[in-house]
Order: C-alpha cells, then sequence, then structure tokens
C-alpha cells in the first residue's frame, strides 16, 4: 500500500512583475521521504517551498501540504511546517537558549522550558546554549536554525539549501540529523547543490527555468538517461532542454 502523500500539488505557477518563476509544478512527496530539489540559481526552487509552506500563494495550480489546501489553509500550514530558510533568520544579539525560548513562545508550544531543554539536548547544543548567536560559526548557526524548526513538532520539513557554506564535517552531522528525523517519520523536503546529499535522499527532482524536468529516485534517474552518476543526469536534462529551445 502506497504511503500517505504529505505533499501533493499540480500545475503551481507563479509570477512576478511579468516574469514566470514557477511554471506548472507537479509534486507528491510522501510521508517518511526525504525528498531532494535540485536546480541551478534562480530555477524556482526557493519560490517553490515557499507556496508549499504558506508564505507564497499560487497564481494557478491547487494542491494540499499536510492535508490542507495551499491556496484556502496558509495560515494554519505556516504553523504546522518546519521551514529552514536560505539566509539565516535568527536574532545575533540573543543566546541560542534565547532565541529557541522566544520561538517556543511564538508556536505556542506546551511545557516550553522542557521543549527547549530537549531540543538543546538533542541537537548538542548544550555547550552553547549560553553563547551569543552572532559568535556562532556557520555551522552552528545552522544547528540552532534547524532546532527552530523543530521547536513545534512538525511533520513536515522544508529546507533551503540548508547546508550552503559550512563546512564538511557540519554537513554530514546535519545529515545525520535529517536521516534520524526521517527514520522517526518525519518527511524532508531539501533543496541542494550537493550531489553527495542528493545521493542520501529517497527520491529527487530537477528543476530548470521554473519548470520540474525529471523526478525519481537516484536508480530510476540514472536508468533513464543511461548514466553512471548523478552529475551527469544532470547534464543530461540541460543538454536537453538547451536543444528543445
Amino acid at each position: 500500500m502506497a504511503a500517505e502523500a504529505v505533499i501533493e500539488v499540480e500545475g503551481l505557477a507563479k509570477s512576478f512583475g511579468g516574469r514566470r518563476a514557477v511554471e506548472g509544478l507537479d509534486l507528491r512527496v510522501r510521508r517518511g521521504e526525504i525528498f531532494g530539489f535540485l536546480g541551478p540559481n534562480g530555477s524556482g526552487k526557493t519560490t517553490s517551498i515557499r507556496m508549499l509552506c504558506g508564505l507564497l500563494t499560487p497564481d494557478q495550480g491547487r494542491g494540499t501540504c499536510l492535508g490542507r489546501d495551499l491556496l484556502t489553509d496558509s495560515r494554519a500550514i505556516r504553523r504546522e511546517v518546519g521551514y529552514m530558510t536560505q539566509r539565516f533568520g535568527w536574532y545575533e544579539d540573543l543566546s541560542v537558549r534565547e532565541n529557541l525560548e522566544f520561538v517556543a513562545r511564538m508556536y505556542e508550544v506546551r511545557e516550553r522550558q522542557r521543549i527547549v531543554d530537549r531540543t538543546i539536548e538533542e541537537l548538542g547544543l548544550t555547550q552553547r546554549q549560553h553563547q551569543l548567536v552572532g559568535g556562532l560559526s556557520g555551522g552552528w548557526k545552522q544547528r540552532l536554525a534547524l532546532a527552530a524548526c523543530l521547536m513545534h513538532e512538525p511533520r513536515l520539513l522544508l529546507l533551503d539549501e540548508p547546508t550552503a557554506g559550512v563546512d564538511p564535517r557540519a554537513r554530514r552531522e546535519f545529515w545525520d540529523q535529517i536521516i534520524r528525523l526521517a527514520a522517526s517519520g518525519v518527511t524532508v523536503l531539501v533543496s541542494t547543490h550537493y550531489m553527495d546529499e542528493a545521493e542520501r535522499c529517497t527520491r529527487l527532482g530537477y528543476i530548470a527555468y521554473g519548470k520540474m524536468l525529471a523526478q525519481g529516485t537516484g536508480t530510476e534517474l540514472l536508468e533513464r538517461f543511461g548514466v553512471n552518476r548523478l552529475e551527469d543526469v544532470f547534464i543530461e536534462v540541460m543538454k536537453g532542454l538547451k536543444d528543445l529551445r
């Protein structure tokens, strides 16, 4: 029996100033999957993620996220997903703990102190909890941002290039957390430029010029395009798009 669809959308489109950022996006992500969202800068990944989490209203299309309608239940979706933005957005003049306490209040988390304590311990932030965020390295800021996403125990994480600009060790530790979360039933959609990260995803989608050009497991994509590496899959996709244009 197929797993429950956590994200199911058809024909999503969004334009800005007459320029089409996303066009005809079809996507289905099942519960417990790690779906890798790949594509060049400006391809529409961030716009797609913002539509999925209720921050942007699609111009066209329909769909659901966590069973809620994208067009009519965007406020509820925003409260129920964990969204990690491309740019770090927490308060650098507050400590790690103070930031997490603020997030817990914002989401009206019950047993706030216990949840903050648990999150700090689970994300390995105990030794840094009283340090001002402005003095943290990129890897520790990334860990704090993930902790903030998890405070309200979301069933879906939307992560927009979460490991960009951090060192390889921090990336590995971050992905260890993601895999543990997926194993516990949390669904993850993550955009990335790193092929080693793409290989750890359950399924992949490649988007360019606002259009989803290929979807499937890593094995399916390799077989479909007759190549041996994921990098070559996306080279073939872009060649095909160039020929079509």
